[in-house]
């Protein structure tokens, strides 16, 4: 199921110096996700409220690759078309968030009423997934303990 992920995460376990350097000119990181809604401040609102996501006065939000307990990249992964990874959301996407306790963050959305889809562990660490509003699926990833 998680084949493709299985693989990326693997990486994180490696020590910064085993990645090769790349030359001048290459992608240095995520510089955002960007979604569209019919409703955008309400699912600004929603991000804000049940995920715990502060947001910024232009209405987005800033998440730091310096965040204590965060790895120090993120991930860029192709799926076939007909992968069932983001079901049951219809986009063509789906976003991942890495969270420092996912036991203590399920306890939080289960508090807000928000339906877990999934809750999975394996050698990359603790998953659970859920849907945002706008059927968007959410996948919150623990890495393992070092």
């Amino acid at each position: 199921m998680k084949t493709g992920f299985l693989t990326a995460f693997a990486i994180l376990a490696l020590p910064m110096a085993a990645v090769a350097a790349d030359p001048p000119g290459h992608i240095t990181g995520l510089g955002g996700v960007f979604v569209t809604s019919k409703d955008p401040t309400a699912l600004a609102a929603w991000y804000r409220d049940v995920l715990g996501i502060r947001l910024e006065p232009w209405g987005g939000a800033i998440l730091r690759y310096d965040a204590s307990g965060h790895p120090p990249m993120a991930l860029w992964n192709a799926m076939p078309q007909d992968s069932d990874e983001i079901t049951p959301s219809h986009r063509a996407f789906m976003i991942n968030f890495a969270v420092d306790d996912l036991d203590a963050f399920v306890k939080r959305l289960d508090a807000k009423g928000v339906k877990i889809l999934t809750r999975t562990q394996d050698k990359t660490g603790k998953f659970a997934s859920i849907l945002d509003p706008d059927g968007t699926k959410i996948e919150f990833w623990q890495p393992p303990a070092k």
